[in-house]
């Protein structure tokens, strides 16, 4: 295979006896032109958040050097396992570098007593930034020439929305060519994943999980042959295994369905990861970095007409069922325009909608985290008018998502899972299709998920 692009997880890195198989995996694997994105440390970016929660509260700099010596240990003995000593100084000094810079932030943190979604962004970098060294160091050590670079230096450019970033394709198309394109053929990059920078330069991040987001967009940007996920796993599993344990791993998936996955709740891949690979047509590999002999999952644009008529279960637990009802919502416009947008202001996101033709009510599943705000919010967005009467909730539900290019055009698809959900003597709450017909999507208590799930999964797949 002449290009790939092989994103690797904080698991796969999680110390330097790990990052020394995996440099040793790339000198025997990798293809002719190849990137390596990699995450931080495991657990390091939700200590970074909860470092900055405290500091910004007011903390002494002798509390602050403490935190941060103690980040800087873990990489520095990381940095003793994963090479040879010949190798290690220029990595150790990189580090040191990395954090006493991250110290000065936080004592600015600390000092100005305030902790911004941009400075958050700054923050959370340095997990990235300090473990790309780290993993390009171990790959010299091995015989492979590399170098590292953040995502913005590597051409990733973003709007400004710090904390959930989005890439200017057409800018970022063109910077990467520039930067990457030229040195692959002699050496392999290491690329920090999750961050990127807006057009003045500064820090901003992908979203939780967006390393793999970071080599779907490098993949595109370089039209690679294949972008590989590197995990824990042995591919995307058909449902989870902590609730079904006969669950098994996917051979072939669509584009369409391994979106759908990504998006209820299949945490292997990040959501957003699908879009540029589809867009170019790039197949994505998703495979286990502890068993190189699992082919893993492979999920590509088109393919043959699958006998499978359900892929996977997908379980999406910790949301809430909100239904906004008046009997003035029937025959008015825009009540369901003005309830998105008033959420969406407030950066609660909808995560499925259903509405009755009687226009009585509408019902939405949120996060249960903005349960809260989302009350007040439509509350407040309806204020003193004879349109929602009503604002009723149900906490701990679960969504179920039946997924399957294969459900597209079958009979009785429909049937046979509420059929089975019936059986289960399990209540459901709402349900909601695409018009791609590809998910079947409904509600259920929390408490009644795993029931479902492994009635549905004997159902279809077992």
């Amino acid at each position: 295979m002449k290009s790939v692009i092989m994103k690797f997880g904080g698991t796969s890195l999680g110390n330097g006896k790990k990052i020394k198989r995996v440099a040793k995996m790339l000198r025997d694997k990798r293809a002719s032109e190849t990137v390596v994105v990699i995450s931080a440390m495991s657990g390091l970016t939700d200590s970074l958040i909860t470092i900055g929660n405290t500091v910004v509260k007011g903390v002494s700099e002798d509390e602050i050097h403490t935190l941060v010596e103690d980040i800087r240990n873990r990489h520095i003995t990381t940095v003793k396992q994963a090479m040879p000593t010949e190798f290690q100084s220029f990595v150790i000094a990189e580090i040191e570098k990395m954090c006493s810079e991250l110290e000065k932030v936080l004592i600015g943190v600390s000092y100005v007593g305030e902790l911004t979604s941009r400075s958050l962004d700054y923050l959370m970098s340095f997990g990235e930034k300090l473990n790309a060294p780290i993993v390009s160091g171990a790959l010299n050590s091995v015989g492979i020439k590399s170098m590292w670079y953040d995502g913005f230096n590597a051409g990733i450019i973003t709007d400004s929305d710090f904390g959930n970033a989005s890439p200017i394709w057409r800018d970022t198309k063109k910077k990467v060519m520039e930067v990457l394109k030229p040195i692959l053929k002699n050496s392999v990059p290491v690329v920090t994943g999750f961050i990127a920078g807006d057009e003045k330069g500064r820090i901003a991040t992908l979203g939780r999980g967006g390393s793999d987001y970071t080599a779907a967009i490098l993949g595109s940007a370089l039209k690679v042959e294949e972008i590989w996920i590197w995990t824990d796993v042995n591919g995307i599993l058909t449902t989870d295994p902590k609730l079904v344990k006969e669950s098994k791993t996917i051979e072939i998936l669509s584009f369409i369905e391994a979106m759908e996955l990504a998006y209820f709740g299949a945490k292997v891949l990040h959501p957003k990861t699908i879009e540029p690979a589809m867009e170019s047509g790039i197949p994505v590999r998703v495979r286990n970095t502890f068993n190189l002999n699992n082919k893993g999952t492979l999920i590509v644009k088109d393919q043959k007409k699958s006998t499978e008529v359900v892929k996977a279960i997908s379980v999406m637990k910790h949301v809430a069922l909100l239904t906004i009802s008046g009997l003035g919502m029937i025959g008015v416009p825009g009540v369901a325009a003005r309830v998105f947008n008033a959420l969406a202001t407030e950066k609660v996101n909808i995560l499925m909608i259903s509405q009755g033709s009687s226009e009585v009510n509408i019902s939405i599943v949120i996060e249960q985290k903005d349960l809260e705000n989302a009350i007040n919010t439509i509350k407040m967005e309806f204020s003193g008018k004879q349109i929602v009467r009503d604002i009723n909730y149900k906490k701990n539900v679960a969504i179920i998502a039946v997924i399957g290019a294969g459900m597209q055009g079958a009979k009785g698809v429909a049937a046979k899972v509420f059929t089975a959900v019936a059986e289960s003597d399990v209540n459901v709450l709402m349900i909601s299709q695409g018009s791609s017909e590809v998910n079947i999507s409904f509600v259920v208590f929390q408490k009644d998920a795993k029931k479902v799930a492994n009635a549905l999964h004997d159902k279809f797949i077992s």
